[in-house]
């Protein structure tokens, strides 16, 4: 029987790991390392034909994770990815279409934006918490702290080029709550099955906070 939702994915952890799937058969040990280092909150991306089987066994077999779907990008993959037992839902951008279908779903959902003007326009819908994409692409910890000042109410989980190094630095702003990255889950760890060295990778992770220091 699935978990209910959490209230919001973004007090879980400090980082909410991306996750990239190819093979289905690597999602099981994959989460149970992710959770077995401290990071319960499991993004599988919605890029691949493995994501929704790869999102049901992690439902099924890892009762300890939070699994959710990212790269959600219309109402069907909505439907699709919580059917398959996925507790949050991440869009790398939004519009009113399937900001309707997200909120519609019964569990939490992380709308993307890039710009001041989708943040207000999420704020006037009652949305505020919200996935900062692509991060630093579109601007960094300079923009995001920016924000915090005319906006406060918005929190965010910035992704897209951020690593263990920079992690720190978004980690300290005010509106930023967690950060979201693929550096614990390197492709040749997957390939290789290194599970152990994925666990290790998730701990060091899990352990970031506001200036490098560990929780």
């Amino acid at each position: 029987m699935t978990s209910a939702p959490p209230a919001s994915v973004l007090d879980l952890a400090p980082v909410v790991p991306v996750v990239v799937i190819e093979d289905a058969g690597h999602a099981v040990p994959l989460a149970r390392a992710l959770v077995a280092g401290g990071l319960p909150a499991i993004e599988v991306t919605l890029r691949t034909p493995a994501a929704l089987d790869a999102i049901r066994e992690i439902a099924r077999e890892v009762p300890d994770a939070v699994v959710g779907a990212g790269t959600v990008i219309s109402p069907g993959q909505v439907g699709d990815a919580v059917a398959a037992g996925a507790r949050f839902l991440v869009s790398p951008g939004w519009t009113d279409v399937l900001l309707e279908a997200m909120r519609g779903s019964g569990v939490p959902f992380l709308p993307g934006v890039s710009t001041t003007s989708e943040v207000v326009a999420l704020l006037e819908r009652g949305v505020r918490e919200m996935k900062f994409f692509p991060a630093q692409a579109a601007g960094g910890t300079a923009y995001l702290k920016s924000l915090s000042g005319p906006l406060p109410q918005a929190r965010f989980c910035p992704t897209g080029g951020i690593g263990p190094a920079s992690a720190p630095d978004y980690l300290a702003l005010p509106n930023v709550a967690c950060v979201g990255g693929s550096w614990m889950l390197p492709s040749d760890a997957v390939a290789g099955r290194d599970w152990g060295r994925i666990e290790a990778l998730a701990r060091a992770a899990a352990g970031l906070s506001a200036g490098g220091t560990c929780r």
